[in-house]
């Protein structure tokens, strides 16, 4: 072959591969499209076998999100994306999917309510690849401490005589006491073996005898927030035949929400109520807006090794782990973010996690105690894994004025231990047991007051 042709052909080759990396860069496969829906914020995510970049705006008449991601021609996979939308989803009323450019493929997202949406994309970690996010959140966010009152007047409404005319008060009261909560404070004043004493407040009365008594309610409740760990795009540990931890951690805190709001003035607040991810300081946020007095975060443990079994109760710890398995576990609870898949450019996500680094000695005290109580009632319907409580630096049990403790129920890759999850006559047994600690808890350690500025 003469040099000169010998040349030309190299040449060829160069231009083809170049061509071919090219082809590649602009044509990033579709692995999956998935959407979360829920009250707090919807998810839409596509992951793909290489990292994809969008752009996004804002349009009106009608209210929606355009978003144009750029490297991608229009797939089969991307048009699920249009049947996965539910008729229930609070935020999206339907999705369109169009070729809007050569390797440029829009997505409109037609909006039930006004939003702010952020768009972010997330490095290959665990089972996922590269991960494109959208996440829809209100621009104004519901008050969840008003969102419990008025949940506990309509459940004394419901239960009082229809004659009763004092609990009618309260609820068409209702609308004055929305423009007038306002603020944080501590905690509410409280008994838990008998009625919740009303302790006096300053400031001037309120206009009305309903929202008064409203006042008095938000006072005098003992709020205590739920956390069933992972969710959405964080399923958690799995047990060996599939039981995934966020699934039945949900369930279990669902049976304890209903066996707390039976108590007289308690009401249980939940971090997630359905199936969908929340970041760790998001969690301790939402228990401290509405002032809970205790924070119990519920998980299912594993380990490499299935025989590992037993409850295990932890607390926040300022000087490290009290054990290297505690340590272990609190490394993999707080990568739960990585996995479930948090926008850490979020400037309220980096002031909130600055604000969570303020743990107290009184708080991680308080902590133990509860965990204490707990610890010895759940001994009671199964095995423990250590008879006391740990202590590791968990991100999730940060809150520096709420005493909080994470509770593993048991080890989810244990065949035998897994099974019993499943059991809802288990899951009961085990509510019981965390109700019990809990009241036990406040008997020895009544709440303070709640203040909060109306």
């Amino acid at each position: 072959m003469k040099p000169s042709r010998r040349r030309l052909l190299q040449r060829a080759g160069s231009v083809v591969l170049l061509l071919g990396t090219r082809e590649l860069a602009f044509g990033a496969s579709i692995v999956a499209v998935r959407v979360w829906p829920a009250a707090d914020y919807t998810r839409v995510t596509i992951e793909s076998d290489t990292a994809l970049a969008a752009k996004h705006f804002m349009a009106e008449n009608p209210q929606r999100v355009v978003i144009d991601v750029e490297g991608l021609e229009l797939s089969p996979e991307l048009r699920e994306v249009v049947g996965k939308v539910k008729a229930g989803d609070p935020f999206i009323s339907g999705v369109r999917v169009g070729q809007n450019q050569p390797r440029v493929v829009r997505l409109v997202i037609d909006l039930k309510q006004p939003t702010a949406p952020q768009v972010f994309t997330l490095d290959p970690v665990a089972a996922y690849r590269h991960r494109l996010v959208f996440d829809l959140y209100p621009t104004a966010e519901r008050d969840p401490l008003l969102a419990l009152v008025q949940e506990k007047v309509y459940a004394d409404r419901a239960a009082a005589e229809p004659s009763d005319r004092a609990a009618s008060a309260v609820n068409d009261a209702l609308g004055d006491f929305i423009g007038q909560m306002g603020g944080h404070g501590n905690k509410p004043a409280a008994s838990a073996t008998g009625p919740l004493p009303v302790p006096p407040v300053a400031g001037s009365e309120p206009p009305s005898a309903g929202a008064a008594a409203a006042k008095r309610i938000a006072e005098r409740l003992v709020i205590v927030a739920l956390d069933p760990g992972h969710g959405g795009e964080d399923p958690g540990a799995i047990g060996p035949t599939g039981l995934r931890e966020k699934d039945v951690v949900l369930q279990v805190a669902q049976r304890l929400r209903a066996r707390i709001n039976e108590q007289p003035n308690m009401r249980a607040m939940m971090t997630r109520d359905a199936d969908f991810f929340v970041p760790l300081n998001e969690r301790v946020r939402k228990a401290r807006r509405v002032q809970a007095d205790l924070f119990i975060s519920i998980h299912a443990d594993a380990f490499i090794k299935p025989h590992a079994r037993g409850a295990s109760v932890f607390a926040l710890s300022e000087r490290g782990a009290t054990s290297v398995e505690a340590r272990w576990m609190a490394q993999k609870e707080n990568a739960a973010d990585l996995v479930g898949g948090t926008n850490i450019k979020s400037k309220d996500a980096a002031v909130t996690r600055a604000l969570l680094d303020m743990s107290t000695s009184v708080q991680i005290r308080d902590s133990l105690r509860l965990g204490s109580e707990v610890l010895g009632r759940i001994g009671q319907v199964g095995r423990l894994h250590k008879p006391r409580v740990e202590q590791a630096g968990f991100a999730v049990l940060k809150a520096p004025d709420v005493p909080s403790i994470l509770v593993e129920t048991a080890f989810i890759s244990n065949p035998e231990e897994e099974k019993r999850l499943r059991d809802p006559a288990y899951q009961t047994q085990l509510v019981e047991a965390l109700l019990s600690g809990i009241l036990r808890y406040f008997a020895k350690n009544p709440p303070l007051a709640r203040n909060r500025s109306m």
